[in-house]
């Protein structure tokens, strides 16, 4: 019995990897014949152009599901010496280049903060990170470095938090700061995560180099929530071994609780001696809280909107 040759449907599939590529650290999915491993320096072809990538995984099923529509691309080869020789080259062109946008930016008045200039590994285009409070008419400041690159100029608007992604260091801890290593996107920071952690309050201590909340206090704040919705909250009655208590303050990681005896006495207990929850809320709370909302009702039925006002007079 004769078999039929390989079609091109019945050969393997390219492999996929989720590679990192550009200045701002924008995760790929992309395509390849060969096989890579975690770590490997590699040239990919993007929908912005040739440029250099970091393979960090293979792109399965699972790691899929952890991303959000991420741009595609195709990885061409392995970083060779020459490669490398020719990144050396484009990073003093780029040292040139910032220093040029920089004059025609003074040059033409623009109100907008130079961060970074990024030069793509084929020169297809120059990227351009700026900041700017009000809109920026920079059309002739891309006319004239056009001219003087000689390439396509794409002007990008960025916030403190990319500045520091694309310049920033190392953080307090010590180590090379989360936006600038593992981070792909920048997590929702409250200060809400800061005190459920009881971190100081001090902005000085509890900001990054980007001068806004750090992002490592959201990294622990479901496992703070969860550990506390295990805890009777601060005001609750509860009945220990020793009879009745009030309780005052919450330690979520150790799971234990300040309480208030009935003889006045503060006592710190694990959560396991507490036996059950007599009143979760503190008595009264109903009846502020009812006090509140019908003097709010009060205020809204017989204070006038500004614009209700507007329209009487």
């Amino acid at each position: 019995m004769s078999t039929a040759p390989p079609t091109d449907e019945t050969k393997a599939s390219p492999m996929k990897y989720v590679v990192r590529c550009g200045s701002l650290r924008t995760l790929h999915v992309a395509t390849s014949k060969s096989s890579f491993h975690y770590g490997e320096k590699v040239i990919v072809r993007t929908d912005r152009g040739m440029e250099t990538g970091e393979v960090l995984v293979e792109a399965t099923e699972h790691t899929l599901s952890h991303m959000t529509n991420p741009p595609g691309g195709q990885i061409l080869r392995s970083l060779s010496g020459d490669d490398v020789n020719d990144l050396s080259h484009i990073s003093d062109q780029g040292r040139k280049e910032f220093d040029a946008c920089k004059r025609h930016i003074h040059r033409l008045g623009l109100d907008m903060k130079l961060v970074d200039i990024e030069h793509l590994f084929g020169g297809e285009r120059v990227v351009v990170y700026y900041l700017a409070d009000k809109r920026v008419d920079f059309r002739q400041l891309v006319r004239d470095l056009a001219s003087e690159f000689q390439t396509r100029v794409e002007m990008r608007q960025i916030g403190v938090r990319d500045e520091a992604k694309l310049l920033a260091d190392y953080g307090d801890c010590g180590k090379p700061v989360c936006c600038n290593t593992h981070l792909s996107a920048m997590p929702p920071v409250s200060m809400r995560m800061a005190k459920l952690q009881k971190a100081t309050l001090d902005p000085s201590k509890i900001s990054g180099r980007c001068g806004r909340l750090k992002c490592c206090l959201r990294y622990e704040f479901d496992t703070y929530e969860e550990m506390q919705r295990e805890l009777p909250p601060p005001g609750a009655q509860v009945l220990t071994r020793d009879g009745k208590a009030t309780v005052i303050f919450q330690e979520i990681l150790a799971q234990q609780l300040l309480v208030q005896t009935e003889d006045n006495r503060r006592v710190l207990i694990d959560v396991s001696d507490v036996l059950s929850v007599v009143q979760k809320k503190p008595a009264g709370d109903n009846r502020s809280s009812s006090k509140s909302k019908k003097k709010q009702n009060s205020k809204n039925l017989d204070t006038p909107s500004k614009a209700e006002g507007e329209e009487n007079l």
